[in-house]
């Protein structure tokens, strides 16, 4: 095993300690996102750990890195094939809350915010910008910006608190989701009573 340790780069070592970091969200939430466990999953010391990273907080700030740079690139191809017929646009807003809920990002946000780490929520932030400048190109028609605004609001709140109050209004615990892509059809044109899974966002844009 120490061998195969020692023919790791820097960069595949520093790789599989954030895909180890991302699981450990994802099972068990930020706070257990820590450099010892993340050695512990890689089979590294916690000092090889510390090279690269330098605190948990750093740690942490480079898997929110990570995980916009995997959650703006999986929106983004949903949005591009959404536009070309190939992919439902309910699919955009089923990615985006899976990103912030099931996939621990909304739950990590909240944590270094809370933490008083909030400056590292910047690349994140840049990443979606980017993003979202990136699928405006040729759409200056469509409110791209304020749509995305909505969505990773509404994706962001449903992961933390988005269960719980919808069992104390008495609905579905995937109340938020549905509202969100009915409004997501509501904004690109399309009416979300019996739209059919082949409504493309192209098909709205130039209905």
């Amino acid at each position: 095993m120490s061998t195969a340790r020692a023919r790791l780069t820097p960069e595949e070592s520093r790789s599989a300690a954030l895909e180890a970091a991302r699981t450990l969200l994802i099972e068990a939430g930020p706070q257990a996102v820590t450099l010892k466990a993340v050695a512990a999953r890689i089979g590294r010391t916690h000092a090889n750990l510390l090279h690269h990273f330098g605190s948990a907080a750093e740690l942490q700030a480079e898997l929110a890195r990570y995980l916009s740079e995997r959650i703006t690139a999986a929106i983004g191809d949903a949005v591009v094939r959404a536009r070309h017929g190939t992919a439902d646009p309910r699919e955009i807003v089923d990615r985006t809350f899976d990103a912030f809920g099931r996939e621990g990002a909304g739950a990590l946000a909240a944590w270094m915010i809370l933490s008083g780490n909030k400056d590292a929520l910047n690349p994140v932030l840049e990443a979606i910008h980017r993003l979202v400048d990136h699928l405006g190109r040729g759409h200056e028609d469509r409110p791209v910006h304020e749509i995305t605004l909505w969505l990773v609001l509404a994706a962001l709140g449903d992961s933390l608190l988005g269960e719980p109050m919808a069992a104390a209004l008495g609905l579905r615990p995937e109340k938020a989701r549905e509202l969100a892509r009915n409004h997501l059809l509501s904004s690109i044109g399309v009416a979300a009573e019996g739209v059919r899974p082949e409504t493309t966002i192209s098909q709205a844009e130039s209905a």
